[in-house]
């Protein structure tokens, strides 16, 4: 199975979308599942349903980091390069969605959601592309992990 394939089949056993991308490069990371989904929990619906930055986008910087990032208090090129690192992945999924902001790609004029979010059924899935989406940020992470090896 691919981690595009793997990321949207955890987003359809419901985990959210930032947990569905992390879930699916676990077996990269140096950091057990249950933590990882605890940290990844918050990011769901844009932040906690606030529909701001989308969550595979931000399960994806989180993978960034835990494979590239620093454990410091870095200052100058270490945190230059790692930033940069953070904002070609945007880039790459900016090309694909046109932006890596949840309202905007769902088309939803509420900027601040409700925090209880809608059931998992057949019309939630025809209306909503998050599988997709986390899929293509899977694919996106994927490829720039191969092009860049730890």
């Amino acid at each position: 199975m691919t981690r595009r394939e793997l990321a949207k089949e955890n987003f359809m056993k419901g985990y959210n979308c930032s947990q569905a991308l992390v879930l699916a490069f676990e077996d990269l990371v140096p950091i057990d599942r249950e933590s990882l989904l605890k940290l990844a929990s918050s990011f769901g619906g844009g932040m906690g349903r606030l529909r701001e930055v989308c969550g595979s986008v931000s399960g994806m910087f989180m993978i960034a980091g835990l494979l590239y990032g620093y454990d410091g208090p870095e200052t100058g090129q270490v945190k230059a390069d790692h930033y940069a690192r953070i904002q070609e992945l945007a880039r790459r999924f900016e090309e694909t969605h046109g932006s890596i902001v949840c309202r905007e790609m769902l088309g939803l004029s509420v900027k601040h959601d409700a925090p209880t979010p809608e059931a998992r059924t057949k019309e939630y899935y025809k209306k909503r592309p998050c599988p997709d989406i986390v899929g293509d940020a899977a694919e996106i992470l994927e490829k720039y992990i191969e092009e860049n090896p730890v």
